[in-house]
């Protein structure tokens, strides 16, 4: 994922959650999976679930 198109995954993230940028910028991950709802205590992605969402989503060549 790019800085821009992580960028404005933050920003819809921040401004669905309606929380401040800094709110956001400062959230753990398991703060942010618990306001969205998801099981704070679950476990990252494993690396072939990421390898293959990047094969199936590929960004485009770096800026």
């Amino acid at each position: 994922m790019t800085f821009t198109a992580a960028a404005r995954v933050a920003a819809r993230l921040a401004a669905t959650l309606n929380w401040s940028p800094d709110a956001f910028w400062s959230a753990t991950p398991a703060e942010l999976r618990l306001a969205l709802g998801l099981d704070p205590a679950a476990a990252p992605a494993a690396a072939a679930d990421l390898a293959r969402l990047k094969e199936t989503f590929p960004d485009g060549p770096a800026r």
